[in-house]
């Protein structure tokens, strides 16, 4: 993939996580994709963690946005790094703030691995 193309697979990603579309998510994902929150201890492999672990999320909040992207891209090694705010909307209408950086690796168009450093409290538990 190009640099153009993975910052292309990045913005996907996220307008899926944003959108509440698994199905668009997951197709950014290959099916054993390991799935990482390195700041938190969380440790997820393929569609059905990932999924849950996503459910979990957009249920958890009104709304969720990622936004102001810098990116670092790896094309010749397949990988590539987001750093971004992250602004979650509470059931409250609170508003919650984070800057988080995600380090994607690439396989055949789709992530394979995905590690996320976020600040603050875990808003991807991988339990309730």
């Amino acid at each position: 993939m190009t640099r153009d193309e993975q910052i292309a697979l990045v913005q996907r990603y996220f307008a899926a996580v944003d959108g509440e579309d698994l199905a668009e998510l997951l197709a950014t994902l290959t099916s054993d994709c390991v799935f990482t929150v390195e700041t938190h201890g969380v440790r997820l492999e393929g569609h059905d963690g990932i999924a849950e672990m996503f459910r979990r999320l957009w249920s958890n909040h009104q709304a969720v946005l990622h936004h102001r992207f810098a990116y670092v891209c790896d094309p010749e090694g397949g990988r590539i790094a987001a750093r971004f705010t992250v602004e979650n909307t509470e059931h409250d209408g609170r508003l919650t703030h984070k800057s988080n950086c995600n380090f994607f690796e690439v396989k055949k168009g789709r992530f394979s691995a995905v590690a996320v450093y976020m600040t603050g409290a875990n808003t991807l538990k991988d339990t309730e």
